[in-house]
C-alpha cells in the first residue's frame, strides 16, 4: 500500500512538472495573436487634453526655428546636423558655430521676437540668420534691433510664401503661482516641442548683459532645454505671457527651473526695437560700484562709482567715488519709498518709473541722509 501511494504521488508530481514546463508552449499555441488586434475605442479626449491640443494647434504656427551662423565659421552643406548635441546654457551651440533657438512671430509684417543671445554672435560677427517656419519653409532674416539688457532681439523675415499668424499676446500683470504654463520651442533641434507645467514663482531677478538685472521674471517648471531660447511661454488660453530665456541647471538640461521675460516687458520693449532699432532704457546716469566690495565695507546700498556728465544724476548733484583718494561719495539707500540694498532694487524702481518720469532717492553722504528728486532719462549706454 505505501509503495502504491508513493508511485501515485510521484506520478502526480511528474505530471505537474511537465505541465509547468509546457505551459508557455501551450499558451503560445492557443493564444498567440497572429493577426492585427482589434482597436479598443477610447472615447473622447478629456477636457484638459482637448484644451492642450487646441492650444498647440493655434500657437504652433506662430513659433519658428532660428539659426544664427557666425561669419568666421563656414560649414559644408553635406555635414550632418548634431541635433542632439549639448549646448551651453539654455541655447544650443552646435559644433559648427551655429547657434539655434526659437522665435515668435510678432506681427503681420514678419517681425520675429527671439533672445538676443541666440543671434548675438551672428550680429557682431557679420554672420547670417535663417528661420524655419512651421510650414517647413526656410527664409533668411536680418536683425532689426537688440536689447541686451532684456535679452531680446527682433528679426525681420525675408520674402515668405505665406506669412505665419502673429502670436496672441496676454499680460503678465495678473499671473498667479500655480496656474498652468505651456512652452513651445525647438529643444536640441527638435522642431515644435510642447512642454507643460505651472508657474513656479514670480518676481524673480535674472542677470542680463550691460550690468543690469531684469526684475519680475517668471519662473516655470515647464521643461526648457537648449534650443528653447526665445520661445513662447503661454497661458491656458494660448496667449503669450513670457519669452523663455534661461534655465538653471549645472548640466545645461532642464532641471525644472526655467525663466521667462514677462510679456508686459516684451510688449514695451519690442515696439521700440522695431521703430528705432534699440530700446530706450530709463536711468539716472550713474555707474554703480561692485556689490561685493560694498558688502565687504559694510555698506548697505548702491555706491555711486561715477556720475555721467549732463545726466540727471549730475544735474541733481550726486557725487561718485573720488578717483584720487578713493573716498566714497554718495550711497543710494532708497528710491520712491522703497529700500535699496543692491543695484537690482534701484533698477527695479527705475524700470517701473519709466522714461522722463520723476523719481525720489534717499542718498547717504558722510553719514547723513538727504532726499534727491530727479527725472529719469534714456541712458542706454550706461549701467543705470
Amino acid at each position: 500500500m505505501p509503495d502504491r501511494f508513493v508511485r501515485v504521488a510521484l506520478g502526480v508530481t511528474l505530471g505537474l512538472l511537465i505541465a509547468f514546463v509546457a505551459q508557455p508552449y501551450i499558451l503560445a499555441f492557443l493564444y498567440s495573436a497572429e493577426a492585427p488586434r482589434p482597436v479598443t475605442a477610447r472615447g473622447d479626449l478629456s477636457a484638459a487634453e482637448r484644451t492642450t491640443v487646441d492650444l498647440f494647434a493655434r500657437a504652433a504656427p506662430s513659433v519658428v526655428h532660428v539659426f544664427a551662423q557666425a561669419a568666421a565659421q563656414g560649414r559644408a552643406l553635406m555635414e550632418p546636423d548634431d541635433e542632439f548635441g549639448q549646448g551651453p546654457g539654455d541655447g544650443q551651440q552646435q559644433g559648427s558655430g551655429t547657434q539655434t533657438g526659437t522665435g515668435i512671430v510678432w506681427d503681420a509684417a514678419g517681425h520675429v521676437v527671439t533672445n538676443n543671445h541666440v543671434v548675438e554672435a551672428a550680429t557682431k560677427g557679420g554672420g547670417s540668420i535663417s528661420v524655419r517656419l512651421s510650414s517647413g519653409e526656410v527664409v533668411s532674416a536680418r536683425v532689426v534691433g537688440t536689447a541686451p539688457s532684456y535679452d531680446l532681439a527682433v528679426l525681420q523675415l525675408g520674402r515668405v510664401a505665406k506669412m505665419p499668424p502673429p502670436v496672441a499676446v496676454g499680460t503678465s500683470a495678473d499671473l498667479k503661482v500655480g496656474q498652468a504654463a505651456f512652452a513651445i520651442g525647438n529643444p536640441f533641434g527638435l522642431d515644435h516641442t510642447l512642454t507643460t507645467g505651472v508657474i513656479s514663482a514670480l518676481q524673480r531677478r535674472l542677470p542680463t548683459q550691460e550690468g543690469r538685472e531684469l526684475s519680475g521674471v517668471i519662473q516655470t517648471d515647464a521643461a526648457i532645454n537648449p534650443g528653447n531660447s526665445g520661445g513662447p511661454l503661454l497661458d491656458s488660453a494660448g496667449r503669450l505671457i513670457g519669452v523663455n530665456t534661461a534655465i538653471f541647471s549645472p548640466s545645461g538640461a532642464s532641471a525644472g527651473i526655467g525663466f521667462a521675460v514677462p510679456v508686459d516687458v516684451v510688449n514695451r520693449v519690442i515696439p521700440d526695437l522695431i521703430k528705432n532699432g534699440r530700446v530706450r532704457n530709463p536711468g539716472i546716469g550713474i555707474i554703480a560700484g561692485q556689490e561685493a566690495t560694498a558688502a565687504r565695507l559694510g555698506i548697505d546700498g548702491v555706491v555711486v562709482l561715477r556720475v555721467l556728465p549732463g545726466s540727471p544724476a549730475a544735474q541733481a548733484g550726486l557725487r561718485g567715488v573720488d578717483p584720487r583718494t578713493g573716498e566714497i561719495g554718495d550711497v543710494i539707500v532708497g528710491a520712491n519709498g522703497s529700500p535699496v540694498h543692491r543695484l537690482s532694487d534701484l533698477t527695479a524702481v527705475v524700470e517701473e518709473t519709466g522714461l522722463d518720469r520723476p523719481v525720489t532717492l534717499l542718498v547717504e553722504r558722510d553719514g547723513r541722509v538727504r532726499t534727491v528728486r530727479l527725472n529719469t532719462a534714456d541712458v542706454a549706454q550706461t549701467r543705470l
